[in-house]
């Protein structure tokens, strides 16, 4: 059982420093997510989770700005037809997505939606 037990922490060691290598790289290579959350492990699970969080709470936000966007784009009917339908489903996309990276937010990975939070460039459609 002992032997177990050591295995076991061995391998959850390895598992945290190879994403740690992983996430330092990252910031080497100027890949990082550039919130001001700090460099490492630490900085980037916890910039994971407030992203995570914010998207969750304001996900409601690309209803709107999808419809502004459709209108802009063609016209007021596109905007209230296509623009309602594409703003229901990045709604839904941006909430899900964040319920996600709250979930795993120790495992720390960049954004999957971009823009990464829903009030930057406003004028730009999300891509994931």
């Amino acid at each position: 059982m002992r032997k177990m037990t050591q295995m076991i922490l061995v391998l959850f060691l390895l598992f945290f420093s190879s994403a740690y290598a992983v996430a330092s790289d990252r910031y080497r290579y100027g890949q990082g997510y550039g919130l001001g959350y700090g460099h490492g492990y630490i900085g980037m699970a916890s910039e994971k989770f407030v992203t995570g969080i914010t998207n969750t709470a304001t996900g409601f936000v690309e209803l709107p700005k999808n419809i502004i966007l459709t209108t802009q784009k063609d016209n007021i009917l596109h905007g209230m037809t296509i623009g309602l339908v594409s703003g229901v489903m990045h709604t839904v996309a941006r909430t899900v997505i964040g319920v996600f990276d709250v979930a795993t937010f120790l495992i720390p990975t960049p954004p999957s939606i971009q823009p990464a939070f829903v009030w930057q460039d406003f004028s730009a459609e999300t891509s994931y």
